[in-house]
């Protein structure tokens, strides 16, 4: 008994355990109304929703126990069940309390998992659209369908519970018969079921009058798009109509089942309920297959042109691309003067060289400082001063600690400390030309910040802090550093419950009985920026990319969340996963929620954590979104209004990465509004692959300040770019650019640039061959890459200028002593011309024909024994070939001076082909190498 009784408790300590927790951290974070509304909507669900199934469960049992016929009449088929009636009988009221009570936990188990669905239902609001076809409002399938589908399915389980629960106590009790002669079922019997299969057949007159709702956000395979999302022409006039007589015929065999009541006799229902059936299979199946064979097929265009102008006008609201201005763009340029254009090259964009997802290393290296200190492995880009910069936080490594053990790993090692941040467009020596760097950090930002790090994308274990253990703050050439924590963030352990419960949360006994913690102990745990907005917003889904800033002397987490909805009519669905997914994409920078399907997203929501006391800040960002209305309402005082942000931090707000990818995605079909042109798909673009990797992903989206053509800004906006090419085609078919910076007045305005499909410029692939594939450009790469060296291209930046498109490219270079690349190269193209330079301007000017080219020398390599011996003597063609370039060299000089660009483009070719004559006359006169080297 005493150990049964530990045992239940233990039990139901561990329970409370988790719930409990649960409890101390929202109540932490200050979000304890997040908990409560969600826990007592689920416990409502329960509750209400597993007693109507019970309720409905039992009382059937107990009235067809009710309706027994007397023992005298049983056959003797009857008479053999009585051992089982009566081991029944002397629990048959513990037997009908228990079946209740465990399909109703069943029941209401699975209707607490509806609670997002109810609370939308109880608080949606409005959209103010209505769709094309039945002329609801878009908040009746968003809000409301859901839920009536919820309670029809419930609905459906509870009358096929109950029918399988009273047909079992009607045979165990002699009212329903299988092998005996005469009657298969007394009139009770018939009766009590014939109601209960009444009720059935209703709910499938309700189900099909449903149904007709649900074909304008039913998805369907069709050739115009993947996952379309709609009404068809077979489906308003065959489906459509189909359904409405299904409601009236099985509306007509619902009565025929509770006439049963009077007529005794099952003979019309089954007629009635066959005749539903083969209606079903030929109104609703066979009769639209005839439709779409006989009719739309042989004139498929016209058929269903109407209803892909209600799609497109549908998909392009929901996914706010309706506002996307497309312009044609000439794709070569326009002033034949090309040094006219030099000047405008700088003012058109700040070209960024510094690649934040190659230059992590550098940081690393260069400012680690210590191994218990990292880097994520893709910085991030923001803006400072007006200037685009690299930016990461040195954050905690555990991995990195000199020893791993509880109290290292918990107490002592529990923060990362400083930010570094590097000019995005200029380099020191190839290396990141650092803004704010050093332990503690220093540079732009100061030194008056608090520079602590306790929640960041690295921090995934839990730290306790703030007792009598002290913690590592960060180490300088005195010697170590020590701190105390002083926010009021995480969990206090002063109680022995609550200790006790982490104890059971964390499966760490330690926690209940260590010394190391005692008075101002506290717990911090979900220390990831996603894991706390989620935690605190469970109905946002966030962005993969958070990233750090520093605002008002404190480092701030800020996070993009979305507002998403899969019932917005008429809208092709997407999935997030594959949408958002490019060649950066990584456990780490993955959307929240990636595998669900949606039609309609929102950037609704800018959030932020701070690293130091990790409080979460929700701010209403669209303020027209009628799915975030709906939430605000479900959990008032959550979400704090726009003119709340304050002007330090929507300094370095942002367009989100993930929006402008699920974009992307849609309109490489949905930029086309015409649905004759929709149709045939000779306009589908698609994302090219990253031409730098060769993983076959896509190209990510890339952030560059720059000014659009047509843009009403005079200055660079801080944008977010990518490109286009047609179809299996490498061509570049479009230029895409979002005004990504809200402090101007055209923030999120999407314009697109269509190339002429006639003579296309070269996409990204094209022109990252073309560079590796210049005999000039190959001998340098090949020269950089001697020895043990690798090559990293940086991101392939794509800028318009002058009805061209101007490429550029930096090239690093990590040799085999050095653990980090530098940029040593920058590859420029603008229409035909290509340079390979040093620097971004040296690039810039011989592009535009306003300096000579670098010819690359091979270096004298020293042989194996490392002596340095003295060249050959020069091979006579080979004096001669580099004779003819050194006067191409001069001419060309001579004639950019006088303007003559044809004299000009005559002595570009004879360097090349003076150069290729040197390189191969060098090739032949090389001696082989020895084997073994």
């Amino acid at each position: 008994m005493t150990l049964g009784v530990l045992a239940v408790l233990a039990m139901l300590f561990i329970m409370f355990a988790g719930f409990w927790t649960d409890w101390l951290w929202f109540r932490s974070v200050k979000y304890s109304t997040v908990f409560t509304t969600t826990l007592w909507t689920k416990i409502g669900l329960f509750a209400v929703f597993g007693l109507l199934m019970a309720g409905a469960v039992g009382l059937n049992i107990w009235l067809a126990h009710r309706l027994r016929p007397p023992l005298s009449a049983m056959t003797m088929e009857q008479q053999s069940l009585d051992r089982y009636r009566m081991s029944i009988a002397p629990y048959k009221k513990w037997l009908l309390l228990g079946i209740a009570v465990l399909v109703g936990l069943i029941a209401g188990a699975s209707a607490a998992g509806q609670w997002k669905t109810w609370l939308m239902y109880v608080n949606g609001v409005t959209f103010g659209t209505k769709d094309p076809q039945f002329h609801m409002d878009v908040s009746f399938y968003t809000f409301d369908l859901p839920w009536y589908r919820f309670l029809l399915g419930f609905g459906f389980a509870a009358v096929v519970l109950s029918v399988i629960a009273a047909a079992v106590v009607h045979y165990l009790y002699g009212g329903l018969r299988v092998t005996s002669p005469g009657a298969r079922a007394t009139a009770a019997a018939t009766g009590h079921l014939s109601v209960l299969l009444g009720l059935f057949v209703t709910l499938k007159a309700v189900a099909y009058w449903l149904d007709r709702y649900g074909l304008a956000v039913k998805s369907s395979d069709f050739k115009a798009a993947d996952n379309w999302t709609g009404l068809r022409y077979v489906d308003a006039n065959a489906y459509l109509p189909a359904k409405t007589i299904l409601v009236a015929i099985a509306a007509i065999c619902a009565v025929l089942f509770f006439a049963t009541l009077w007529r005794r006799t099952w003979q019309l229902p089954v007629i009635g309920f066959g005749l539903m059936v083969l209606s079903a299979i030929l109104i609703g199946g066979l009769y639209p297959a005839i439709v779409q064979k006989f009719q739309v097929q042989p004139n498929e265009q016209a058929k269903e042109s109407p209803y892909v102008q209600k799609n497109i006008k549908a998909t392009r609201d929901a996914y706010g691309i309706a506002g996307s201005e497309v312009k044609d763009y000439p794709g070569v340029p326009q002033t034949e003067d090309r040094t006219k254009l030099r000047p405008q090259a700088d003012t058109t964009a700040s070209i960024r060289i510094l690649d934040p997802n190659i230059v992590s290393p550098a940081f690393q290296q260069l400012q680690q400082v210590k191994g218990y200190y990292a880097f994520p492995s893709t910085l991030a880009v923001d803006r400072y001063s007006g200037q685009d910069t690299v930016i990461g936080l040195r954050e905690l490594n555990i991995g990195g600690i000199p020893k791993n053990n509880w109290i290292n790993d918990h107490f002592k090692y529990t923060h990362g400390y400083g930010v570094v941040a590097a000019k995005g467009t200029t380099v020191k020596e190839g290396a990141p030309d650092f803004t704010q760097s050093d332990l503690p950090s220093k540079g732009v930002f100061g030194t008056d910040f608090e520079q602590r790090i306790y929640y960041g994308e690295q921090t995934k274990q839990y730290s306790i802090v703030g007792g009598p253990q002290k913690e590592l703050d960060y180490s300088d050439d005195k010697g170590e550093k020590e701190t105390s924590y002083k926010g009021d963030s995480g969990v206090n352990l002063d109680n022995p419950v609550n200790r006790a419960a982490y104890a059971l949360a964390f499966n760490e006994p330690q926690i209940l009985y260590s010394g190391a913690i005692g008075d101002g102990s506290r717990i911090l745990y979900n220390r990831t920026p996603k894991q706390r907005v989620e935690a605190v917003a469970p109905w946002l889904t966030i962005d993969g990319a958070p990233y750090p800033a520093v605002i008002d002397g404190r480092i701030k987490w800020i996070v993009d969340a979305y507002t998403t909805t899969n019932g917005y009519p008429y809208a092709s669905r997407t999935t997030l996963g594959q949408s958002t997914a490019d060649s950066l994409t990584n456990s780490q920078r993955a959307v929240v929620a990636q595998e669900n399907q949606v039609n309609y997203i929102r950037n609704s929501v800018k959030a932020t954590v701070d690293a130091y006391d990790g409080s979460v800040d929700l701010y209403q960002w669209d303020t027209a979104d009628p799915v975030l209305k709906t939430w605000m309402k479900a959990f008032p005082g959550t979400v704090k209004p726009k003119a709340d942000i304050s002007k330090p931090l929507m300094d370095h707000l942002r367009y989100p990465q993930d929006l402008f990818k699920v974009q992307r995605e849609l309109l490489t079909r949905y930029h086309v509004t015409d649905p004759q042109t929709f149709l045939s798909g000779s306009e589908a673009w698609a994302v090219p692959d990253d031409p730098t990797t060769k993983a076959g992903t896509a190209v990510p989206p890339y952030y560059l300040s720059m000014k659009m053509p047509g843009q009403k800004e005079k200055d660079q906006v801080f944008s977010l770019t990518t490109t286009f090419t047609p179809n299996e085609r490498p061509n570049l078919s479009a230029f895409m650019a979002v005004n990504a910076d809200p402090g101007t007045p055209e923030y999120g305005k999407i314009r697109i640039l269509k190339m002429p499909t006639s003579k296309p410029p070269d996409g990204p692939g094209q022109v990252q061959s073309k560079f590796q594939s210049e005999p000039k450009i190959a001998e340098s790469i090949r020269l950089l890459r001697g020895g043990d060296s690798e090559i990293e291209y940086g991101n392939l930046l794509a800028v318009p200028l002058d009805g061209g498109m101007l490429y550029v490219e930096p090239v690093y270079v990590r040799s085999s002593g050095l653990k980090y690349p530098l940029l040593r190269k920058v590859l420029v193209t603008y229409g035909n011309q290509t340079a390979f330079e040093d620097t971004l301007e040296k690039a810039l000017n011989v592009v535009f024909g306003a300096e000579a080219p670098t010819v690359p020398v091979p270096p004298v390599q020293p042989p194996g024994d490392g002596t340095v011996t003295p060249p050959k003597a020069q091979d006579p063609t080979v004096k001669a070939a580099l004779g003819d370039a050194q006067k191409a060299i001069e001419d060309a000089e001579k004639a950019r001076q006088a303007g003559d660009w044809a004299a000009f483009g005559k002595a570009q070719d004879e360097i090349k082909a003076a150069l290729e004559r040197a390189i191969a006359a060098e090739a032949k006169q090389a001696p082989p190498t020895p084997a073994g080297q």
